[in-house]
């Protein structure tokens, strides 16, 4: 099996390139994760590709017993666990490739995947939700306006290696998808980034 991309891309180059003034997705989608993790009455969270923790800086340690993070890249578990000492005890890093058949997850009340179907597709998106049965699920996809999905930057040859990744996302073949295995759409938020591309939260409730 091939070496996942994700692996060789540097935090710091994914960070920097994503708040970008012209790009602005860390701080968007910061804003936009506060109502993903309060919108429902939960008690555990699974934050999908969880990176360095964008979005962690809004859990207060008494309103979750589990917040499990999970990323296929080890090196940013150990930043999350750095950057949110406040979160020990209830923050637990998962070191998991999305796409493995004979992946183990916890279970959770509620799934948060944010830019991440991108990089696994639906099919395998929708095995890891079986796996951890959520009551509610919330994504944040990339609607693009042009061809390219990484927007121009200093940063961008960090991110070359991810083509062969990459997956158009559609909000009706996400909803189409989550669908067939029970789960509805509850709710939608998008916001326009500076670059005119969009990120829209979709949410799903479990029927």
């Amino acid at each position: 099996m091939m070496n996942n991309p994700w692996k060789n891309i540097q935090l710091d180059d994914y960070e920097s390139h994503m708040k970008l003034d012209n790009i602005m997705q860390l701080q968007t989608m910061n804003e936009m994760m506060e109502r993903q993790l309060y919108g429902h009455s939960v008690s555990s969270v699974m934050i999908l590709g969880v990176a360095g923790g964008n979005g962690l800086n809004h859990i207060k340690p008494e309103s979750f017993e589990n917040v499990y993070g999970v990323d296929i890249n080890g090196d940013y578990l150990k930043t999350c666990e750095k950057r949110y000492k406040s979160l020990k005890g209830i923050f637990q890093p998962i070191e998991a490739d999305l796409t493995n058949p004979d992946l183990i997850l916890p279970e959770a009340d509620l799934v948060i995947a944010n830019l991440l179907i991108e990089y696994i597709g639906y099919d395998n998106f929708r095995k890891v939700i079986q796996k951890i049965r959520p009551g509610y699920a919330s994504c944040i996809i990339q609607i693009n306006t042009g061809e390219n999905f990484v927007s121009d930057s200093p940063y961008l040859h960090a991110f070359d290696c991810l083509e062969e990744l990459h997956h158009q996302m559609s909000e009706k073949e996400l909803t189409r998808s989550m669908e067939t295995i029970g789960y509805g759409f509850s709710c939608s938020e998008e916001k326009v980034l500076p670059n005119g591309k969009k990120l829209v939260c979709l949410d799903y409730e479990l029927n």
